[in-house]
């Protein structure tokens, strides 16, 4: 296995597997994340990959059965685009605070980055293989072997065949205009727009189209969410829900908790993104426990697939302030008020309104 190569602008989260997240205020600097400065989630080694002999497999519900070198994937047609990648455990650190999620990595609130990927698209390559009747799902399987739950098990997950024919699901072999780190997926990831994170698997080795989803670890056990009243001792995983869109969501990355702040206007900023073909309507805030709510100018903004920048200017009076935000989508969905309706087992999908705690004056 290859040695992890540390990055410069992260926060390690855990040892083994490697995990890091942003920093806040590296994640507000730039639309696009550097790639020295992008999360890492890791459920195990960094595999090490010979470029000259790598094949990607392309089996199951197809025409012709493929196998396809990284020089023949490059030789295909090239597309490039900005996607937000975004961990379903991102926020996590706030559900433990409410109660004690075992064996989880406590991410603050940087397990998200925007990068330009380039790479072909997934459908250019199963248009090569031919669709066969009764595909509806597309399983992804990594090099990936899991080390954080003991299994084992190559990495792997699936998305609809319908999702992975959208011009937003990239074979991606390029990262912020040059070749993808090791950390990143070197030589080849699958870049999924809207979904979480989970779902861009990383060191592809083999697409394979079947009827139903993937029965992978990741898939069928892992990433998946639970009402707040189903504990690990009372989950029945065949009934949990498959984590897909990317939950609508906003957080705050200036000013930061236990921050002293002049006595004048307080600049708060941040990002906002949500999954699927939704886009973020607005974003406001309030630094009164939201009795009145101060609407954000949205800065900065891709396609569907990326996250935005917001800021917004607050005037509360001296003393201890909680500065909230909260986000609207176009489907006209905001976020739940307080992780209390949002707790699971399992960590994922926090997407209640972001708060911070600061203090106004000196």
């Amino acid at each position: 296995m290859r040695p992890f190569r540390e990055g410069r602008n992260t926060t390690v989260r855990k040892d083994h597997p490697h995990n890091a997240e942003t920093p806040p205020d590296l994640l507000r600097a730039s639309f696009v994340t550097p790639t020295d400065a992008f999360y890492v989630r890791n459920h195990g080694d960094v595999p090490e990959v010979d470029p000259g002999t790598y094949r990607l497999k392309v089996s199951g519900l197809v025409q012709r059965p493929l196998e396809l070198s990284l020089g023949e994937i490059k030789g295909l047609p090239k597309t490039e685009f900005a996607s937000t990648l975004y961990c379903a455990g991102n926020r996590r650190s706030e559900l433990m605070e409410k109660s004690p999620i075992p064996g989880k990595v406590a991410w603050e609130t940087g397990a998200a980055g925007n990068a330009r990927w380039g790479g072909t698209l997934l459908r250019d390559v199963l248009g090569e293989a031919g669709i066969k009747g009764g595909a509806r799902h597309a399983a992804f399987t990594g090099l990936d072997r899991d080390v954080e739950a003991g299994t084992g098990e190559l990495f792997g997950g699936s998305i609809p065949l319908g999702k992975a024919t959208s011009d937003d699901v990239l074979l991606a072999y390029e990262m912020n205009g040059g070749p993808l780190a090791p950390e990143h997926g070197f030589p080849l990831r699958v870049v999924v727009g809207g979904y979480v994170g989970a779902r861009s698997v990383k060191w592809l080795s083999e697409v394979r189209l079947q009827a139903g989803p993937s029965d992978n670890y990741y898939q069928a056990v892992e990433y998946k969410l639970f009402p707040p009243h189903v504990t690990a001792e009372t989950a029945d995983y065949s009934e949990g829900e498959m984590l897909g869109e990317t939950p609508l969501n906003c957080v705050i990355c200036a000013p930061q908790s236990g921050e002293t702040l002049a006595q004048d206007a307080v600049g708060v900023r941040g990002y906002a993104l949500t999954g699927g073909d939704r886009r973020v309507e607005r974003v406001e805030v309030s630094a009164d426990g939201g009795e009145t709510w101060t609407e954000a100018a949205l800065t900065e903004e891709g396609g569907p697939a990326t996250w935005l920048f917001w800021e917004a200017t607050l005037k509360p009076g001296p003393g201890p302030c909680e500065i909230v935000a909260r986000a609207t989508d176009s489907g006209g969905e905001t976020q739940p008020e307080t992780v209390d309706e949002v707790w699971n087992f399992q960590g994922y999908a926090n997407n209640a309104r972001h708060k911070v705690s600061v203090r106004v004056g000196g």
